[in-house]
């Protein structure tokens, strides 16, 4: 068995790599993944806390501070958790658990001296900090994987802490951490073993946050928060794959914003970029929870309607256009042109459907601005169906 300095020691070390690891990830992504800078300086606090606990000798004040020094770290651990999930940080409990470490460690170390007694209150305190962790990722974190193996962790890490306190006050056996026995080189080394885990079960949900996070931003436009071109091309392949599938059909509406550049120029471009977001906003609270809007650039905006036939894609196209002319406080009065094409073949690609819907909205624009324009075959095609 290797002796707890030992393992303190190899335990220290990876900790602090670990925690460069963390605080490096949060340099790289402060606003993508919250919570990793709690982490990083948890690790530090930790380790900071092992080293003083390997050295105090016979000193109670160091071994209070070893102790306030880790239940710090755990206590990081969980607001950085907290973060992670977009909660508000318990920072009652923290403060209370290392309160009351200094309170009931005290007390038993110089009034009524009980090394058992001292290792079953730091043992509760600890449990109580996992067990807070383990209710936020239960009542926040996703059915996936990583965040099964994150709180697979905290909960085995729990059961061990909780387990020393209770033989410290119901069993003959030594829950003395410094000691040479079985139980301290076992107790020690499962434990910064799981703590080193824990870390890397956080980095996970973190990993997969992130890849979530860019695969969000390789979709969507930054600032409308719509589809981009490269979302839309896979949401239609997906419609399309359906549509080939059922024999159903689709309609798709090209939306153009009249007279874009006077809004720039009379308002500047903040006030533009206003329009823009209303405009993504407005369409999405008059379309069916099925149906898609993208910024294809600038001021055009493509809708794809799923199953729908001209009648319905009309209305929706009319409430599109009301819902745009109101007015409404913060952006100054605009108009919308429309063009409208069906895709009745599965054969047509989504540039050929494209083509034409610019087509019709070509059309509205000749025609005056501020109308909906169906292509011409879209009706001839309709009729044949019919």
């Amino acid at each position: 068995m290797l002796d707890p300095t030992t393992i303190l020691l190899m335990a220290t070390l990876m900790a602090g790599a670990m925690s460069v690891v963390l605080y490096s990830a949060h340099l790289n992504f402060p606003k993508e993944i919250q919570g990793l800078r709690n982490w990083a300086q948890a690790l530090v606090l930790m380790v900071a806390g092992v080293v003083i606990f390997a050295v105090h000798g016979n000193s109670n004040i160091l071994l209070l501070c070893s102790n306030v020094f880790i239940v710090w770290g755990l206590g990081f651990m969980v607001i950085g958790t907290e973060r992670f999930y977009q909660l508000r940080p318990s920072w009652r409990l923290f403060h209370s658990a290392w309160i009351l470490t200094i309170l009931g460690l005290g007390y038993w170390m110089w009034i009524k001296p009980s090394f058992t007694t001292r290792v079953a209150v730091a043992s509760l305190l600890v449990f109580i900090l996992h067990v807070r962790g383990l209710f936020v990722i239960w009542k926040n974190g996703d059915n996936h994987s990583s965040t099964w193996f994150f709180g697979s962790l905290i909960f085995i890490e729990s059961i061990m802490v909780m387990m020393r306190g209770i033989l410290a006050l119901t069993s003959s056996t030594d829950v003395n951490l410094m000691g040479t026995g079985v139980f301290a080189s076992l107790y020690l080394a499962i434990t910064h073993l799981m703590t080193l885990l824990m870390t890397v079960g956080f980095m996970t949900v973190c990993t997969r946050r992130l890849q979530i996070t860019l695969e969000r931003r390789s979709t969507m436009d930054p600032l409308t928060q719509v589809l981009n071109r490269r979302g839309f091309a896979d949401i239609y392949a997906k419609e399309h794959a359906l549509m080939r599938r059922e024999s159903t059909f689709m309609t798709m509406l090209n939306i153009d914003i009249d007279y874009f550049k006077k809004i720039n120029d009379a308002h500047g471009h903040a006030v533009g970029d206003c329009v823009l977001v209303d405009v993504a906003q407005m369409i999405g609270k008059a379309l069916r929870v099925s149906d898609h809007v993208a910024r294809f650039g600038g001021e055009e905006f493509v809708v794809l309607l799923p199953s729908t036939g001209l009648d319905r894609a009309l209305h929706i196209a009319e409430r599109i256009q009301a819902a745009l002319r109101a007015p409404r406080v913060g952006v100054p009065p605009y108009t919308v042109s429309i063009g409208v094409a069906c895709q009745i073949s599965a054969e047509e690609s989504l540039d050929g459907i494209l083509v034409r819907a610019d087509k019709a909205l070509y059309s509205a624009k000749e025609r005056g601005r501020n109308r909906i324009e169906v292509a011409p075959d879209t009706v001839t095609q309709m009729r044949v169906r019919a």
